[in-house]
């Protein structure tokens, strides 16, 4: 989610495929303090625009869900809301890296982010009138294809603000922001609700879509006098090829494909957030640690965020991003059994200590993580030619996102499959423990084949 020219240190052609690419010599890359990057003007502007419009996006996600469930009663309406968008995602997945690559990127940043402005002020519309709720999932569609042609070009944005010694700090600040939103984003949502007059009544979140709205147009406010150096290239002919681009780089340099594949199937099989109301009732909690339970996640990334801001570059950042993936495993499987219903035989403790310990584990997976997000999302875009960015970004999203729901589908899933009401403490107990220990132990088992079929990754040095 990140961009002057191309450095000269970069690769002009796709990494050698039998040893890892060359790292640029520590003499040429001078130290720098740990929040110099806050310093360059655009990149703040940018970093700023982007906190706020996540903040509005994080709203918006929880009101769709709560209005849809409050008007329709249905589950159904909720699982709309997913294939919404992801559908366009999945469709323009490849126009959009075409976009990037061919086109402004500032340019097609700030039209996308007033597509999803417009989309968002014709949701509070639907809302407040009370019109049919497919005019919502109309308005889902054209949020989620403005959401696939930014995501690219916002990706390959950042390389261009900020010198390359920089740019590993400019991916932790640009990822922290997202989960710093993510912890806020449920809470401003609950305290502007209760501002709305008859909101509850009448099941309608019409003020935060207006609100996220404004928080587009503040966005693009901020990025407008951004002074970006990427300048379009010559259009290619437009080919199967050329389109296609972006998937044929992801193939042939391993890293890269390494990486993305190690986040695809460690968010696939790992991911508990689609099930933590079902943790609620194993917790024998309310509504109040239901949110601690959500937050817990984003809460340990931020956390980790300052901490990496504070140390120097990573020396050895492919052996830590696997070790990274591979403690978010094993905090999954802990989190899993962190209960009574596993326990309650061998040790007699209160429930609110499995409460806390699950926190930690959820906080501790949330932490690691973000050190994964920062390497691959880095990685990604240092390894690949500006020519390409946009192509790979796009491909890089389009794995990042279909992961995001299938992984979340895969563990609503399981634990509906494993429901057995006689066993480890009636049946949401089971199948919600039996779906989050069995995805760690699938993430831990990823880990290991991704560091034997690519150990390039092993041997990947310095993270500049």
């Amino acid at each position: 989610m990140h961009e002057p020219e191309l450095p000269e240190n970069l690769p002009d052609e796709p990494v050698e495929q039998s040893a890892v690419p060359p790292q640029p010599p520590e003499s040429t890359l001078p130290p720098v303090s740990a929040y110099a990057v806050l310093r360059n003007a655009d990149f703040t502007r940018y970093l700023v625009g982007r906190l706020v419009a996540s903040l509005g996006q994080q709203m918006l996600v929880v009101a769709i869900d709560w209005e849809l469930y409050a008007r329709t009663h249905s589950a159904l309406a909720l699982m709309f809301v997913g294939l919404s968008l992801m559908i366009p995602m999945v469709l323009c997945t490849i126009p959009a890296g075409h976009f990037a690559d061919t086109f402004n990127r500032k340019k097609i940043i700030l039209a996308a982010t007033l597509v999803v402005a417009v989309a968002s002020a014709g949701m509070a519309l639907i809302s407040y009138f009370a019109l049919p709720v497919w005019w919502i999932y109309v308005c889902l569609v054209v949020l989620g294809m403005a959401r696939t042609f930014l995501w690219p070009a916002s990706a390959a944005f950042v390389t261009g603000l900020v010198p390359l010694n920089q740019f590993a700090r400019a991916v932790t600040f640009n990822s922290g922001a997202f989960q710093f939103s993510s912890v806020i984003g449920p809470t401003a949502f609950g305290a502007v609700l209760s501002l709305t007059p008859f909101a509850e009544q009448r099941g309608t979140a019409w003020s935060i879509y207006a609100l996220n709205a404004v928080a587009s147009m503040i966005c693009f406010v901020l990025m407008a006098p951004i002074k970006h150096h990427h300048k379009a290239r010559p259009a290619e002919p437009v080919s199967a090829r050329s389109l296609v681009e972006g998937f044929r780089f992801v193939y042939q340099s391993k890293i890269i494909l390494g990486i993305i594949t190690l986040d695809l199937f460690a968010v696939l099989l790992g991911g508990t957030v689609a099930i933590l109301p079902m943790f609620q009732d194993i917790y024998h909690v309310g509504a109040g640690g239901f949110a601690w339970l959500r937050n817990a996640m984003p809460l340990g990334a931020v956390v980790c965020m300052f901490m990496i801001a504070h140390r120097p570059p990573m020396q050895k950042a492919g052996r830590n991003m696997l070790v990274a993936v591979a403690i978010f495993g094993t905090a999954t499987i802990l989190f899993g059994v962190a209960n009574k219903n596993c326990f309650e035989h061998v040790w007699s403790l209160p429930n609110g200590f499995w409460f806390w310990l699950g926190f930690a584990m959820l906080a501790l997976a949330g932490a690691v993580d973000n050190v994964s997000v920062v390497v691959r999302q880095t990685l990604v875009q240092i390894l690949t030619p500006d020519e390409k960015r946009g192509r790979v970004s796009a491909v890089n999203s389009l794995f990042i996102g279909t992961s995001n729901e299938l992984g979340g589908a895969r563990s609503a899933f399981m634990a509906y499959w494993f429901t057995e009401p006689s066993f480890l403490g009636g049946a949401a107990a089971t199948g919600a423990i039996v779906s989050t220990v069995s995805g760690g132990i699938g993430t831990l088992l990823v880990v290991l084949a991704v560091a034997w079929m690519w150990p390039e990754i092993r041997r990947y040095g310095k993270l500049e």
